[in-house]
């Protein structure tokens, strides 16, 4: 876990404390935990980090120190995952399972599953979902296996590098098959999970929406989230008139399926490290596919 860097004539006698942040988007926080942790080697040696270096030095950044993880109980779940390498970690979470553990979950969440394969590769880091999900929505989820991965999908998201696209069954048909929501979303009073729109202290909230199919009494849904809030899409589509069907928090109780009909289908990011632009993708879970029937 491990990043090298040839310096180039752009930081030619600058400060190894510059390139890191101008170069490798460190934060001053990760950058002084690498600095104590004696991860940051100069041609191999180690080095004072305010130091200027030369053309053609190697500097070489060690993400690979030791985390304590032991707050998370390890479990064996049956973990799809769709891709791995050295950096990240991206799973298919399927409807009824937290990503994080809970009262209520404690030992049952994704969380807990990445923990047991953790301990199994021995990598001792924190868990670190990038992107979450709801109980009951399904989908891809990412997981960064150190902090420098986690900040720099942090910063793709604030530039909209980070793309989250999903698929959702909402009652009724659209009169207009394309478009934009833009309902400012706040949490509701005396709530600490349900969100609503409130168009004077909301945080401002845009998903894009279009039409895929015409179902009988449904429609089939893509939505494009340009920001990120709780339950957004699910807010977003009771405001709109179109509650997603058996969401029972934001619509009513569905006989055609046990959950809100969300799933997490795509996400599009930069790699970190290799800059390479990733494409993830994930089928409809089976309740969802027969609805289309």
């Amino acid at each position: 876990m491990k990043i090298e860097y040839k310096v180039e004539k752009l930081y030619d006698k600058k400060s190894i404390n510059k390139i890191l942040i101008d170069k490798f988007n460190i934060s001053a926080r990760l950058l002084a935990r690498l600095i104590k942790n004696n991860k940051i080697l100069l041609n191999k040696n180690q080095c004072d980090t305010r130091q200027t270096v030369n053309l053609g030095d190697i500097i070489q950044i060690d993400f690979d120190y030791l985390e304590d993880n032991s707050n998370i109980i390890p479990t064996k779940i049956n973990l799809d995952i769709i891709y791995e390498d050295e950096w990240m970690l991206v799973v298919n979470k399927p409807a009824g399972i937290p990503i994080h553990p809970s009262r209520a979950h404690f030992t049952d969440s994704i969380s807990n599953g990445i923990k047991y394969y953790y301990d199994k590769i021995s990598l001792h880091k924190k868990i670190r979902p990038v992107n979450r999900l709801d109980l009951d929505t399904s989908g891809i989820v990412i997981f960064a296996k150190c902090e420098y991965i986690q900040e720099i999908f942090i910063k793709q998201m604030k530039k909209r590098d980070f793309i989250k696209e999903y698929i959702c069954i909402v009652e009724g048909s659209l009169e207009n098959k394309k478009g934009e929501l833009t309902y400012p979303i706040a949490r509701k009073r005396n709530s600490i999970i349900e969100r609503c729109v409130d168009k004077e202290n909301g945080q401002p909230s845009i998903t894009h929406y279009e039409v895929i199919k015409e179902l009988k009494n449904y429609s089939l849904i893509k939505c494009r989230l340009e920001t990120g809030r709780t339950h957004q899409i699910r807010v977003h589509m009771k405001e709109f008139g179109h509650p997603i069907i058996g969401d029972t928090l934001y619509g009513e109780k569905s006989n055609l399926i046990s959950r809100q009909a969300l799933h997490s289908f795509k996400i599009m990011c930069i790699h970190p490290v290799t800059k390479k632009k990733l494409i993830f993708e994930s089928e409809l879970p089976e309740d969802m596919k027969l609805l289309q029937l």
